[in-house]
């Protein structure tokens, strides 16, 4: 019997081996695919950047207030470099920095992690605390859900703009961050085209994010989101909150929920139609100009009672 066992057993893990050395195969290739064709679309400059996808950082003459503007996950500056113009030229000085592995190759993305792109951003914050005494933290994405950990950590904030911040996440993500490890090896990239993103199709065409993320980066996004909305009971600044009732991957009910939670006194929601997940860039783009504004002059001016 211990003999036949053995005559069952040892093709069985020969298949085993040979599958998984075909799965592993697979993602080799699949791997190089994504390297390639994000390569060919997104041609890196001589400081290790994707053309375009620089840190912004644009000073006013007289300026009595920072703007710190954070992008979104797997994104660049340039989906906030129009907002960061139009906040310059309302007189504020505006620092947009690039977070840690993006806007560089899909490798090194792929590379980075949550904590490295909260320390960059809370860089950025203290850089301009150093500069300003009056601060404002403005969030797109993953970039709002880190100005939140951020501002529930400053009581002396100005204000914090959340732009469709990502506070929450779909169960079907939260189960591919547990099988992260296994997927990984036959699926190192995921995504898709994000075309629901952005509804603009000019602003689509411009875009560089880079279509694909890991599971493993997806698993940082969700810690990212859960570290964010524990702490916003903790978030005293004024608030302005704007999603779009279209946004592809935030529910208007998760918007009411994240607002309901933010224990500022000052606190305002905003939901507009006609444009995606990228609000910055997307149709909406003007709107959302205006409404951080005039936002920031209310606070600023005192007269910004907000809205519950």
């Amino acid at each position: 019997m211990h003999v036949l066992a053995m005559a069952f057993a040892v093709p069985a893990i020969a298949a085993v081996v040979v599958l998984v050395a075909i799965l592993w195969g697979a993602g080799i290739l699949q791997r190089r695919r994504y390297d390639r064709l994000v390569g060919s679309r997104f041609p890196i400059g001589p400081l290790g950047i994707i053309r375009g996808a620089e840190p912004i950082a644009l000073a006013a003459d007289g300026a009595s207030m920072g703007v710190v503007l954070l992008h979104g996950f797997g994104d660049t500056p340039q989906t906030v470099a129009s907002l960061a113009r139009a906040l310059r030229d309302r007189g504020y000085d505006v620092d947009a920095p690039l977070l840690p592995g993006h806007g560089r190759t899909l490798a090194e993305f792929a590379k980075s992690k949550g904590s490295e792109w909260l320390v960059e951003a809370r860089r950025a914050h203290a850089s301009m605390r150093a500069r300003h005494s009056r601060v404002a933290l403005v969030g797109l994405s993953l970039g709002g859900a880190l100005a939140a950990s951020i501002a529930a950590d400053d009581a002396t904030l100005t204000a914090l703009v959340l732009l469709a911040p990502y506070l929450d996440t779909p169960p079907w993500m939260r189960v591919l961050t547990h099988a992260a490890p296994a997927i990984g090896v036959v699926m190192p990239y995921v995504g898709g085209d994000g075309t629901q993103s952005i509804h603009d199709p000019a602003a689509r065409a411009e875009a560089l994010a880079y279509g694909a993320t890991t599971p493993q980066l997806v698993r940082e996004l969700v810690r990212a989101a859960d570290a964010a909305r524990a702490a916003l009971p903790r978030v005293t600044a004024p608030t302005l909150y704007v999603q779009s009732r279209e946004d592809n991957r935030l529910t208007p009910e998760v918007a009411a929920r994240a607002f309901a939670s933010i224990g500022a006194r000052t606190k305002r929601l905003e939901m507009l139609s006609g444009c995606g997940h990228v609000l910055t860039v997307d149709f909406c783009r003007d709107r959302v100009a205006q409404l951080v504004i005039d936002f920031l002059a209310g606070v600023a001016s005192g007269n910004e009672k907000g809205t519950a």
